[in-house]
């Protein structure tokens, strides 16, 4: 079975930074892309940033484009996501999530992603 493992996640300041890292538990498999989503409480699951191995295309969420990166390694199937210049508003659960095989459009809706990890909770307090 393929799972997701995200670490990294606590309790920063405002302004402060994390980094987010998501690997393979078990046994090794490939993907098409890797994303990270985030779920606030009351809220629905939300698309934050993706990469598409074939050619390094990385996407944003607008509201943290500038703050985040994502980064990863195709071979070990491993993805993270460097956060700076936290907000409260980026607290939340967040989860990585790997595409296994090209399709169609709409890559920031979670159904698109067949493989997630538990989630990691971050919490930026003001």
């Amino acid at each position: 079975q393929v799972q997701l493992v995200e670490s990294g996640g606590g309790l920063v300041q405002a302004g402060g930074s994390l980094r987010l890292s998501c690997a393979t538990s078990g046994r090794t498999f490939s993907s098409y892309a890797m994303a990270w989503f985030r779920q606030a409480p009351g809220k629905e699951r939300e698309f934050v940033a993706r990469i598409k191995w074939s050619d390094s295309n990385t996407y944003y969420k607008d509201s943290v484009r500038g703050r985040f990166t994502i980064s990863g390694d195709n071979a070990k199937n491993t993805v993270s996501l460097q956060m700076n210049s936290l907000k409260p508003e980026d607290t939340a659960v967040y989860y990585c999530a790997a595409q296994a095989r090209q399709s169609g459009g709409f890559y920031t809706r979670a159904y698109k992603y067949e493989y997630w990890g538990q989630g990691t909770q971050v919490t930026v307090s003001s």
